[in-house]
């Protein structure tokens, strides 16, 4: 159930992801900072409010982690599928590709 509300979540910025504007694991901090910084409605956000925990300094940087054994293994699970998920986006994106679609760098060198 978790993972199907990341997937939505990630499948908005699809394009940005192909475009290179941003990575799925950025996504999922920024999905779960945002989560965090809110009250909770759903089980999902219920559950991500009990499991992980944001530890944030005056800069803005941040980590997540797991509140408990089972808050570290679903942080760990969130962040193998945002890569999973960039993978199978970037897949597709280069299965209509040629090799003559990419510039050769190579070339120009010389």
């Amino acid at each position: 159930m978790i993972l199907k509300e990341f997937a939505k979540y990630l499948q908005q910025y699809n394009q940005e992801i192909i475009e290179n504007k941003t990575t799925s694991t950025k996504l999922l901090c920024q999905w779960i900072r945002d989560i965090i910084h809110r009250h909770p409605k759903t089980n999902v956000e219920k559950i991500i409010h009990c499991e992980l925990m944001l530890a944030e300094n005056s800069y803005g940087e941040f980590v997540i982690m797991g509140k408990s054994d089972s808050g570290r293994i679903l942080m760990n699970t969130l962040n193998n599928f945002a890569l999973s998920y960039e993978n199978y986006i970037m897949s597709r994106w280069l299965e209509d590709k040629k090799p003559h679609h990419f510039k050769n760098y190579a070339d120009d060198k010389n």
